[in-house]
């Protein structure tokens, strides 16, 4: 697998998509060029507001605005939506149930930045905000799809958004479906689910596990809550061996959880294993550093599997798809804060 690579996909995209709709307007918290808008901006001046660094402002600026019938885009880094201005996005937005869409850049690990900057319980904290749908990007495909998912829900959204180079694991068609899990793969041994970053790494693991005899059904999620896909219940009670989660967050409260209260609430008697940052929080490093620290890359998935099926495969690296490495120089690579 080797994926395409999509330069900065949200740039014109957004400018594009919007052309036709003058009551989208874009909120930035002085981290326009960051988030992939200073070009919206020019194009749009009219229809831009720079907030400066007032998230707790921008959220209840943007809950007026959807009162008076705008549809507010805020972006900014992720941690500083739902932690800095959590008050704001509850009583002004959610609370009303507001057509604000939330465009939270630097999911999970994916930053250098650190703590500060790591958006690691984002989708816990959502989901058990009411009214809140939740939506991940997972490639360059779904940055330019989830605008019109996002644009159809009449109340606020959530999206945890990809930027800089990003590949293209699904074809330029295949646009991302509201509530729809993408199925990549079918077997019956073990049944694994991925989101946002680890799905490249899942297609990384999954043809090595299968040349090894293991048969993986293998989806990608994007739509966090609501969590109602049918295919999903499907995909784990045909699960001989268990169901493996791998996600770009803590265990708790995300995909891992997500799928886990679907196998209790039917009642399904099978392991899982959750992958991802456990009761913990991470350090600044390259994603591809970090993602191999904390045990949410394609070997990590590999071992997990060994341990579920009770078996030990001859896979290393080299028997993998080769990890991709970002272009340190490339002119579409986002700074790191």
């Amino acid at each position: 697998m080797t994926p395409e690579i999509v330069q900065r996909p949200h740039v014109e995209n957004f400018i594009s998509w919007a052309k036709d709709k003058p009551e989208v307007l874009v909120l930035s918290a002085d981290l326009t060029n960051s988030c992939e808008v200073g070009l919206w901006r020019d194009t749009y001046p009219d229809r831009f507001f720079s907030m400066g660094m007032a998230e707790q402002n921008m959220l209840g600026f943007a809950g007026g605005l959807a009162r008076e019938g705008f549809e507010p885009f805020i972006h900014t880094f992720a941690v500083f939506i739902y932690r800095r201005a959590y008050d704001q996005l509850a009583m002004s937005v959610a609370y009303p149930n507001l057509r604000v869409r939330l465009v939270g850049f630097l999911p999970g690990i994916v930053t250098p930045g650190g703590v500060t900057h790591q958006a690691i319980e984002d989708i816990a904290i959502m989901r058990a905000t009411p009214n809140m749908t939740i939506l991940e990007t997972g490639d360059g495909t779904e940055v330019e799809s989830v605008l019109d998912v996002a644009h159809d829900i009449d109340g606020p959204v959530y999206i945890r958004m990809l930027r800089g180079e990003i590949p293209r694991l699904f074809g330029k068609q295949d646009v991302m479906q509201f509530n729809r899990a993408r199925v990549l793969s079918q077997g019956g041994d073990v049944t694994i689910f991925t989101a946002g970053v680890t799905t490249e790494e899942a297609m990384r693991a999954i043809p090595a596990l299968e040349k090894s005899g293991v048969s993986v059904t293998h989806l990608h999620i994007s739509t966090h809550k609501p969590f109602t896909d049918p295919q999903i219940l499907e995909a784990i009670q045909n699960a001989k061996h268990g169901v493996i989660t791998l996600e770009n967050h803590i265990v708790t409260g995300g995909l891992g959880t997500e799928v886990g209260e679907v196998m209790a609430q039917h009642g399904i008697g099978k392991p899982l294993v959750k992958l991802g940052l456990k009761d913990t929080y991470a350090h600044g490093a390259s994603k591809a550093y970090l993602m191999r620290e904390y045990h949410m890359d394609a070997m990590a998935l590999v071992r997990a599997v060994e341990e579920l099926i009770g078996a030990q495969f001859d896979i290393d690296e080299s028997a993998m798809d080769q990890a991709r490495r970002e272009d340190a120089d490339s002119t579409a690579k986002a700074e790191a804060l």
